[in-house]
């Protein structure tokens, strides 16, 4: 809804933009000539007023649910593992140059916008505080492979997923994609944080404080 009304009023601004183009003898869509700046008419400044508390209203609604929904996983979990994305690389203009243009920008642009609006960073950042209030600890874990690799039997080839689904072509284990990867990171995590742990007390498998039992975690 949001990003249907966000598009209603940037055409509005555009249409605007247009019309002043057409009055001052310009090409309505070619871009300004140097040196020609546009004086905004009070209807344009409404119409990017508008534009303006629309992405705000995004903005807000964004963290808002972002909020929720680390607060939930911070609740139920006290080691996060997340994949170490660089989430700038992955959203750069794939545009290019004049000399060398770029290739699929619209669908490129599409990727982008879907990236941003689900506004990964953030809830990178939201996982590592909250996490650190209450004692647990965020893990990231190299991205390649954890999506091609079987979470049962540990092949990894390209073929083993196809769009959303998960079909391992050794051992046959069938899962979806999203959630055989996540079991992947997760063990990654996990034995990451074993090894740390053995290397910080090598000989905690042969100290015994007393008589009692000692209590092994898995």
């Amino acid at each position: 809804k949001a990003q249907y009304r966000l598009r209603r009023y940037q055409r509005s601004v555009s249409r605007k933009i247009e019309a002043q183009k057409r009055n001052m003898g310009l090409d309505p869509k070619a871009p300004f000539p140097k040196g020609i700046r546009l004086a905004k008419s009070n209807r344009q400044r409404r119409a990017e007023s508008k534009v303006a508390k629309c992405h705000r209203k995004i903005a807000l609604q964004r963290k808002d649910w972002a909020h929720k929904l680390t607060t939930g996983i911070v609740d139920e979990a006290a080691i996060v593992v997340l994949e170490d994305l660089k989430i700038r690389n992955m959203t750069a203009s794939a545009k290019g140059t004049t000399e060398t243009p770029g290739k699929r920008v619209a669908q490129k642009s599409g990727l982008n916008r879907s990236i941003l609006d689900q506004a990964w960073y953030l809830i990178e950042q939201m996982l590592e505080y909250k996490t650190a209030w209450r004692g647990g600890e965020v893990l990231k874990v190299p991205a390649p492979y954890t999506s091609q690799c079987c979470s049962v039997c540990g092949f990894v080839h390209a073929e083993n997923r196809k769009a959303k689904h998960f079909g391992c072509q050794q051992c046959g284990h069938t899962d979806d994609a999203d959630i055989n990867a996540a079991k992947n990171i997760l063990a990654a995590g996990l034995a990451v944080l074993a090894k740390r742990d053995s290397a910080r007390h090598p000989d905690v498998e042969d100290a015994v404080q007393s008589d009692r039992p000692v209590k092994r975690q898995p």
